[in-house]
C-alpha cells in the first residue's frame, strides 16, 4: 500500500487513520518501508503519523539527536497533537527519549525497539565503503535475523545513501551524536508509560541494551521477539503488532474502582 507523503512547509509526513496519535519515529536508515505492517494494521484504530526525520536536511552543526528532537518537537506543535504514542526505532527510539525528557506533557506512551541510548553496535570502524555494494548488503544483512530480510530494495537505499559524499558525513556525524548523547543517568525521570520491544537476535542494540533500559525506566515492561533482529517490526510483524496492541489497549482500559 503506497501512503501519500505530506509536506507542510518544513514538514514531511504520512498520516492515515483516525484516533489517538500514534507517532513512528525511523532510524539511521529508516524508510518508511520499515512500518508498513505497523501502519497497515494500527490505522484502524489510531491516528497513525510518520515524520520523515531531517537526516540529511539539517546544517552539520545540528546534525544530532538534538537537532532531530527539535524537529519531532516543532512537529508535534504544528499539528497540534495531544495524547501521542511515541514509538522510535533504533535512532529514532534515541530522539523519542530525547523527547519524553523534554516535553512529556503530549506524550501518553512511549515505546522503544532496538533503541540506541545506552549503547549500540555502529558499523565498525571500516564504515563506510563507498562504492562496495556486497560489504553494504552485508552490513544490511546483520540488521536482521534472517538476511533475506535486507532486500535489493533496502541495500539499495543504503547504498545510495553511503555513496554521497555529504550524506555520509551526516550519518558519521548522527552516529557519533547518538553514542555522546548517553541517557543512562537521566532515564529514571521518566514517567510516561514505556513499552520495550526487543529482537533476541538484536547484534547492534543487543538484549541486554533492552533489558538495561526496562531496569532504568520506571514505568516500564519489556517483551522479547524470537529469531528476530533490530527491526522487529519489520522482520516480526505479527507479533509486534500483538504487543503493542495489548499494550495500548491495556494503557485505555478504564481503571477498576
Amino acid at each position: 500500500m503506497n501512503y501519500e507523503i505530506i509536506q507542510e512547509g518544513k514538514f514531511k509526513y504520512i498520516e492515515v487513520g483516525e484516533g489517538e496519535p500514534l507517532l513512528l519515529l525511523h532510524g539511521l536508515f529508516g524508510a518508511l518501508s520499515n512500518f508498513q505492517d505497523l501502519i497497515d494494521y494500527f490505522s484502524k484504530r489510531n491516528k497513525v503519523v510518520v515524520p520523515m526525520l531531517p537526516l540529511f536536511d539539517l546544517d552539520l552543526l545540528h546534525t544530532t539527536v538534538g537537532g532531530l528532537e527539535k524537529h519531532v518537537q516543532k512537529f508535534i506543535e504544528f499539528k497540534d497533537y495531544k495524547n501521542i504514542h511515541l514509538l522510535g526505532n533504533s535512532l529514532g527510539g534515541h530522539v523519542a527519549l530525547v523527547h519524553v525528557l523534554k516535553h512529556p506533557e503530549r506524550i501518553k506512551s512511549l515505546i522503544l525497539t532496538g533503541s540506541s541510548g545506552l549503547f549500540e553496535n555502529g558499523m565498525g570502524d571500516t564504515y563506510p565503503k563507498r562504492g562496495d555494494y556486497e560489504y553494504i548488503r552485508k552490513k544490511t544483512e546483520v540488521t536482521f535475523y534472517d538476511p533475506a530480510m535486507a532486500t535489493k530494495e533496502l541495500v539499495d537505499e543504503v547504498y545510495e545513501i553511503v555513496n554521497q559524499r555529504i550524506k555520509v558525513i551526516k550519518v558519521i556525524a548522527l552516529a557519533k551524536s547518538a553514542i555522546r548523547n548517553n541517557l543512562g543517568d537521566e532515564l529514571k525521570e521518566i514517567k510516561t508509560p514505556t513499552l520495550l520491544i526487543w529482537g533476541n537476535n538484536d547484534t547492534i542494540t543487543p538484549p541486554f541494551v533492552g533489558k538495561e533500559f526496562n531496569k532504568l525506566i520506571p514505568n516500564s515492561e519489556l517483551h522479547f521477539i524470537d529469531k528476530c533482529g533490530h527491526a522487529p517490526m519489520m522482520e516480526r510483524p505479527d507479533e509486534f503488532n500483538e504487543i503493542l496492541n495489548g499494550f495500548l489497549t491495556k494503557l485505555n482500559a478504564p481503571v477498576p474502582v
